[in-house]
Protein backbone atom coordinates (compact mmCIF):
# COMPACT_ATOMS: atom_id res chain seq x y z
CA UNK A 1 0.00 0.00 0.00
CA UNK A 2 1.29 3.24 -0.66
CA UNK A 3 0.96 6.55 1.36
CA UNK A 4 1.03 10.12 0.49
CA UNK A 5 3.36 12.37 2.09
CA UNK A 6 1.15 15.71 3.43
CA UNK A 7 3.30 18.92 3.53
CA UNK A 8 3.36 20.27 7.06
CA UNK A 9 1.46 23.56 5.73
CA UNK A 10 -1.24 20.68 5.18
CA UNK A 11 -1.10 19.40 8.06
CA UNK A 12 -1.17 22.34 10.02
CA UNK A 13 -4.38 23.27 8.22
CA UNK A 14 -6.24 20.00 9.10
CA UNK A 15 -5.25 20.18 12.55
CA UNK A 16 -6.56 23.65 12.70
CA UNK A 17 -9.83 22.57 10.92
CA UNK A 18 -10.27 19.81 13.15
CA UNK A 19 -9.59 21.58 16.19
CA UNK A 20 -12.93 23.70 16.67
CA UNK A 21 -14.94 20.40 16.29
CA UNK A 22 -12.93 18.52 18.86
CA UNK A 23 -13.27 21.80 21.34
CA UNK A 24 -17.04 21.77 20.87
CA UNK A 25 -17.47 18.04 21.57
CA UNK A 26 -15.29 18.65 24.52
CA UNK A 27 -17.39 21.00 26.15
CA UNK A 28 -20.53 19.37 25.21
CA UNK A 29 -20.40 15.97 25.95
CA UNK A 30 -16.73 15.20 27.90
CA UNK A 31 -16.43 18.14 30.90
CA UNK A 32 -20.28 18.63 31.51
CA UNK A 33 -19.65 15.21 34.27
CA UNK A 34 -16.01 15.09 34.03
CA UNK A 35 -16.37 15.45 37.93
CA UNK A 36 -12.91 16.65 39.19
CA UNK A 37 -11.48 16.87 43.36
CA UNK A 38 -10.19 20.46 44.17
CA UNK A 39 -8.10 20.37 47.66
CA UNK A 40 -7.39 22.91 49.23
CA UNK A 41 -6.06 24.13 52.89
CA UNK A 42 -6.68 26.83 54.69
CA UNK A 43 -4.50 28.58 57.71
CA UNK A 44 -1.06 27.77 58.38
CA UNK A 45 -1.87 26.07 61.33
CA UNK A 46 -2.11 22.23 61.21
CA UNK A 47 -5.88 20.95 60.19
CA UNK A 48 -8.14 19.74 62.57
CA UNK A 49 -11.16 19.76 60.57
CA UNK A 50 -11.98 18.22 56.78
CA UNK A 51 -15.21 19.39 54.98
CA UNK A 52 -16.46 18.68 51.40
CA UNK A 53 -17.95 21.91 49.59
CA UNK A 54 -20.43 20.88 46.22
CA UNK A 55 -22.60 23.14 44.81
CA UNK A 56 -25.37 24.39 41.92
CA UNK A 57 -26.61 21.28 40.93
CA UNK A 58 -29.75 22.07 38.91
CA UNK A 59 -30.72 18.52 38.88
CA UNK A 60 -32.41 17.71 35.70
CA UNK A 61 -33.20 14.14 35.97
CA UNK A 62 -29.18 13.01 35.31
CA UNK A 63 -29.27 10.01 37.94
CA UNK A 64 -26.29 8.35 37.33
CA UNK A 65 -24.15 11.46 37.49
CA UNK A 66 -25.89 12.92 40.41
CA UNK A 67 -25.28 9.47 42.24
CA UNK A 68 -21.79 9.48 41.30
CA UNK A 69 -21.46 12.75 42.67
CA UNK A 70 -22.88 11.48 46.42
CA UNK A 71 -20.75 8.49 45.83
CA UNK A 72 -17.81 10.47 45.37
CA UNK A 73 -18.47 12.73 48.61
CA UNK A 74 -18.77 9.73 50.75
CA UNK A 75 -15.84 8.01 49.67
CA UNK A 76 -13.62 11.32 50.89
CA UNK A 77 -15.36 10.76 54.48
CA UNK A 78 -15.55 14.50 55.23
CA UNK A 79 -16.55 15.15 58.90
CA UNK A 80 -19.39 17.01 57.54
CA UNK A 81 -20.31 18.56 54.11
CA UNK A 82 -21.19 22.57 52.94
CA UNK A 83 -24.04 23.06 49.90
CA UNK A 84 -23.87 26.22 48.97
CA UNK A 85 -27.19 26.51 46.53
CA UNK A 86 -29.49 25.48 43.27
CA UNK A 87 -30.41 22.15 43.96
CA UNK A 88 -32.99 22.57 41.37
CA UNK A 89 -34.47 24.68 38.54
CA UNK A 90 -38.04 22.99 38.17
CA UNK A 91 -40.25 21.35 40.84
CA UNK A 92 -40.48 18.14 38.99
CA UNK A 93 -36.71 17.26 40.03
CA UNK A 94 -36.88 17.88 44.06
CA UNK A 95 -38.36 14.52 45.18
CA UNK A 96 -35.71 12.47 43.09
CA UNK A 97 -32.65 15.23 43.60
CA UNK A 98 -33.45 15.22 47.97
CA UNK A 99 -33.48 11.21 47.36
CA UNK A 100 -30.28 10.64 46.05
CA UNK A 101 -28.71 13.34 48.30
CA UNK A 102 -30.35 11.31 51.20
CA UNK A 103 -27.43 9.31 50.62
CA UNK A 104 -24.91 11.30 52.12
CA UNK A 105 -23.33 9.81 54.85
CA UNK A 106 -21.66 13.03 57.00
CA UNK A 107 -23.73 16.12 58.29
CA UNK A 108 -24.61 17.74 55.72
CA UNK A 109 -25.53 21.56 56.09
CA UNK A 110 -27.03 24.19 53.00
CA UNK A 111 -28.38 27.31 51.92
CA UNK A 112 -30.42 28.12 49.09
CA UNK A 113 -29.90 29.77 45.70
CA UNK A 114 -31.70 32.06 43.11
CA UNK A 115 -32.86 28.84 41.40
CA UNK A 116 -34.22 27.39 44.56
CA UNK A 117 -36.36 30.20 44.88
CA UNK A 118 -37.30 30.76 41.49
CA UNK A 119 -38.96 27.08 40.72
CA UNK A 120 -41.26 27.89 44.08
CA UNK A 121 -40.78 25.05 45.97
CA UNK A 122 -41.75 24.56 49.53
CA UNK A 123 -38.20 24.00 51.48
CA UNK A 124 -39.96 21.96 53.93
CA UNK A 125 -38.34 18.34 52.03
CA UNK A 126 -35.30 20.14 52.00
CA UNK A 127 -35.18 21.03 55.18
CA UNK A 128 -36.03 17.18 55.93
CA UNK A 129 -33.59 16.01 53.84
CA UNK A 130 -30.43 18.15 55.22
CA UNK A 131 -31.99 17.21 58.88
CA UNK A 132 -32.06 13.28 58.32
CA UNK A 133 -28.47 13.56 57.45
CA UNK A 134 -27.42 14.65 60.79
CA UNK A 135 -26.94 18.66 59.20
CA UNK A 136 -29.40 21.60 58.70
CA UNK A 137 -30.91 24.08 56.18
CA UNK A 138 -29.36 27.16 57.49
CA UNK A 139 -31.91 30.48 56.63
CA UNK A 140 -30.13 33.48 58.12
CA UNK A 141 -29.01 31.07 61.22
CA UNK A 142 -25.90 29.45 62.34
CA UNK A 143 -25.06 25.94 63.83
CA UNK A 144 -22.66 25.41 66.82
CA UNK A 145 -20.43 21.80 65.58
CA UNK A 146 -17.59 19.86 65.53
CA UNK A 147 -17.96 19.67 69.32
CA UNK A 148 -18.14 23.22 69.83
CA UNK A 149 -15.29 24.46 67.54
CA UNK A 150 -16.80 25.64 64.46
CA UNK A 151 -19.39 28.21 64.11
CA UNK A 152 -21.56 27.41 60.75
CA UNK A 153 -23.64 30.33 59.57
CA UNK A 154 -25.53 30.17 56.29
CA UNK A 155 -27.21 33.28 54.89
CA UNK A 156 -30.20 33.27 52.34
CA UNK A 157 -28.63 36.50 50.45
CA UNK A 158 -32.17 38.30 50.65
CA UNK A 159 -31.52 41.06 52.28
CA UNK A 160 -28.53 42.77 53.98
CA UNK A 161 -26.66 42.83 56.82
CA UNK A 162 -28.07 39.27 57.92
CA UNK A 163 -24.78 37.59 58.77
CA UNK A 164 -24.55 39.39 62.13
CA UNK A 165 -24.36 36.57 64.11
CA UNK A 166 -22.47 36.25 67.15
CA UNK A 167 -18.67 36.02 65.83
CA UNK A 168 -16.24 33.66 68.65
CA UNK A 169 -13.06 34.55 67.84
CA UNK A 170 -12.01 30.71 69.91
CA UNK A 171 -14.36 29.17 67.27
CA UNK A 172 -13.49 28.36 63.65
CA UNK A 173 -16.72 30.54 61.97
CA UNK A 174 -17.67 29.35 58.75
CA UNK A 175 -19.84 31.47 56.27
CA UNK A 176 -22.34 29.71 53.52
CA UNK A 177 -23.60 32.11 51.24
CA UNK A 178 -24.82 31.57 47.33
CA UNK A 179 -23.68 34.76 45.79
CA UNK A 180 -19.89 35.33 46.14
CA UNK A 181 -20.21 39.62 45.53
CA UNK A 182 -21.89 39.29 48.76
CA UNK A 183 -18.75 39.28 50.88
CA UNK A 184 -18.63 42.93 50.05
CA UNK A 185 -22.12 43.50 52.14
CA UNK A 186 -20.44 41.85 55.50
CA UNK A 187 -19.84 45.00 57.35
CA UNK A 188 -15.82 43.88 57.95
CA UNK A 189 -16.94 40.99 60.06
CA UNK A 190 -14.24 38.79 59.68
CA UNK A 191 -15.03 34.81 59.02
CA UNK A 192 -11.90 31.92 58.85
CA UNK A 193 -13.74 30.80 56.07
CA UNK A 194 -16.36 31.59 53.79
CA UNK A 195 -17.86 29.56 50.70
CA UNK A 196 -20.34 29.98 47.71
CA UNK A 197 -21.28 29.22 44.21
CA UNK A 198 -23.37 30.66 41.40
CA UNK A 199 -20.68 32.05 39.27
CA UNK A 200 -19.87 27.83 38.03
CA UNK A 201 -17.07 29.24 36.83
CA UNK A 202 -18.61 30.90 34.06
CA UNK A 203 -18.27 26.87 32.26
CA UNK A 204 -17.03 28.43 29.86
CA UNK A 205 -12.71 29.86 30.41
CA UNK A 206 -10.71 31.00 28.08
CA UNK A 207 -6.82 30.13 28.82
CA UNK A 208 -4.90 33.66 29.46
CA UNK A 209 -8.58 35.22 29.25
CA UNK A 210 -11.17 33.83 31.88
CA UNK A 211 -14.79 33.20 32.12
CA UNK A 212 -16.37 34.57 29.03
CA UNK A 213 -19.79 35.54 31.03
CA UNK A 214 -20.83 35.38 34.63
CA UNK A 215 -23.90 35.46 35.91
CA UNK A 216 -25.05 38.73 38.65
CA UNK A 217 -23.58 39.17 41.70
CA UNK A 218 -20.34 37.39 41.30
CA UNK A 219 -17.86 40.34 40.22
CA UNK A 220 -14.70 39.67 40.06
CA UNK A 221 -14.81 36.55 42.35
CA UNK A 222 -15.75 33.85 39.18
CA UNK A 223 -13.72 30.69 40.51
CA UNK A 224 -11.07 29.78 43.25
CA UNK A 225 -9.76 31.20 46.53
CA UNK A 226 -9.85 34.99 47.04
CA UNK A 227 -8.14 36.89 50.09
CA UNK A 228 -10.79 39.28 51.03
CA UNK A 229 -11.03 42.14 53.77
CA UNK A 230 -13.60 39.71 55.41
CA UNK A 231 -11.25 36.44 55.14
CA UNK A 232 -10.78 33.67 52.35
CA UNK A 233 -13.65 33.43 50.06
CA UNK A 234 -13.81 29.80 48.15
CA UNK A 235 -15.95 30.18 45.04
CA UNK A 236 -16.75 26.62 43.85
CA UNK A 237 -17.38 26.13 39.98
CA UNK A 238 -20.59 24.14 40.43
CA UNK A 239 -21.84 20.41 39.65
CA UNK A 240 -24.58 21.52 36.98
CA UNK A 241 -25.77 24.08 34.41
CA UNK A 242 -28.48 26.13 33.61
CA UNK A 243 -30.87 24.78 30.92
CA UNK A 244 -29.81 26.18 27.55
CA UNK A 245 -25.91 26.34 28.46
CA UNK A 246 -24.98 22.96 28.64
CA UNK A 247 -21.48 23.56 27.82
CA UNK A 248 -18.20 23.43 30.10
CA UNK A 249 -14.56 24.18 28.77
CA UNK A 250 -11.92 24.57 30.94
CA UNK A 251 -13.86 24.51 34.20
CA UNK A 252 -14.89 21.03 34.65
CA UNK A 253 -17.36 20.47 37.93
CA UNK A 254 -15.83 20.29 40.71
CA UNK A 255 -16.01 18.96 44.53
CA UNK A 256 -13.76 21.19 46.64
CA UNK A 257 -12.19 18.84 50.05
CA UNK A 258 -10.90 21.68 52.51
CA UNK A 259 -8.61 21.46 55.51
CA UNK A 260 -9.37 24.08 57.79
Amino acid sequence: MKFSRISRRQFIAAALLATPGALVADAKLIEPTWLKVQKLRIGNNLPTHRLVHFTDLHHKGDIDYLEAVVGKINSLAPDFVCFTGDIIEEEKFLGEALEILSGIKSPMFGVPGNHDYWSKVSFEPIHRCFKAAGGAWLMDEHRIIADGKINLIGITCSHDNQARMPLDPAQTNILLMHYPAWVKKLGGQKFNLMLSGHSHGGQVRIPFYGPLMVPYEVDEYDWGLFETQSGPLYVNSGIGYVYGFNFRFNCRPEITVIEI
